[in-house]
């Protein structure tokens, strides 16, 4: 059976008859994780494994939010703490070889966590640049606020994931920074000049174009599209995100049941997919509204079939690694904020 072009949630720690029956039917092309379906790492285990079986694709992409800081899906007792994005960035400016090695063996021990439980994607690295007067929904996770330093972070950050055999999703492309309102409640609009977005914002995302996966921001960028945010924008997608960043691999949509879209969960599907996004992404596990997703996306065919295949052969075998080691280096790293050296 073909897959669909959509990712979708569960509803909880264990799969419904409903949603088996819903995921059978529909063969959607991944899968999307939170705390609401997490208790300890064999329950992890064998919910991905279950999904795989269902569709019948033992490399099925299951995706996670797992940065560090406060965005943690997996977290203490049965995983442990990492540091926000913003360290690495303090470390950078002490000495910048310090604040990549951070980032990078932060990334490499989340991607260890992940893929001993069959978690394969994680929907990091960020590039977004915050500014002042921003949302504090970006804040401490972003790397700095300049562009090369963000996108030199992120970079790091996608080795490390890459070495552990995990997918990196570049978000939120092409950029979160200067938004005003949090999308999982409202619409932001950035009234910025072009020119200084392509200075800034859109300028961070250029030097990762090639990561094989990306996720859109909910954003309006009135100097582009005053009219519609990146996800649903059509020119946004050709003009910023596939032609200025020259981003040529899955872009994915950000979850279309936050508040930030206009309309039904349908029209939000359809909206995304008339602009140019490859995969819908649908988070917060209702049936009803996973049924609306399903029901206004296509197979994946053509050019989002392509990109989605390239994806998942990017995918790298693990490379040997000192677990033990590489937290002691970490932690030593962190260690050098608290004495300023």
């Amino acid at each position: 059976m073909r897959r669909r072009a959509f990712i979708t949630g569960i509803a909880g720690t264990e799969l419904s008859a409903a949603e088996r029956e819903f995921i059978a039917a529909e063969q959607p092309w991944g899968f999307i994780l939170f705390k609401r379906n997490i208790d300890n790492p064999s329950q992890v285990a064998a919910l991905n494994s279950e999904l795989r079986s269902i569709v019948g694709d033992v490399d099925a992409p299951v995706l996670i939010d797992q940065e560090g800081g406060r965005v943690q899906r997996f977290a203490p007792p049965n995983w442990p703490v990492y540091p926000p994005g913003a360290l690495f960035g303090r470390l950078y400016d002490i000495d910048s070889a310090l604040g990549l090695t951070a980032a990078r063996l932060s990334a490499r021990l989340i991607a260890d966590d992940l893929l001993k439980v069959g978690v394969t994607v994680d929907c990091l690295p960020l590039a977004d640049v915050p500014v002042a007067g921003a949302d504090a929904v970006i804040g401490d996770r972003a790397y700095g606020t300049e562009p090369g330093k963000v996108a030199a972070i992120a970079r790091a950050v996608t080795d490390g994931l890459e070495q552990g055999g995990i997918l990196p999703v570049l978000k939120h492309i092409p950029g979160h920074g200067r938004a005003t309102a949090d999308t999982h409640y409202s619409l932001p609009v950035v009234d910025t000049p072009e020119d200084e977005l392509n200075r800034t914002d859109f300028a961070a995302f250029q030097p990762l174009a090639d990561l094989p996966m990306a996720m859109t921001a909910h954003v309006v960028f009135s100097a582009v599209d005053a009219a519609h945010p990146a996800t649903t924008s059509a020119t946004m997608i050709e003009r910023v995100i596939r032609g200025f960043v020259g981003f040529q691999g899955l872009l994915m949509s950000d979850d279309v049941s936050m508040n930030a879209l206009a309309g039904s969960i349908a029209e939000r599907t359809r909206a995304a997919f008339a602009a140019g996004c490859d995969v819908v992404l649908h988070c917060n596990g209702k049936l009803d509204e996973m049924r609306q997703v399903a029901g206004e996306t296509p197979e994946l065919s053509g050019k989002a079939l392509e990109r989605a295949r390239r994806a998942l052969a990017a995918r790298k075998s693990p490379l040997a690694f000192d677990r033990t080691a590489a937290r002691a280096e970490l932690d030593a790293l962190i260690g050098r904020l608290g004495t300023g050296a």
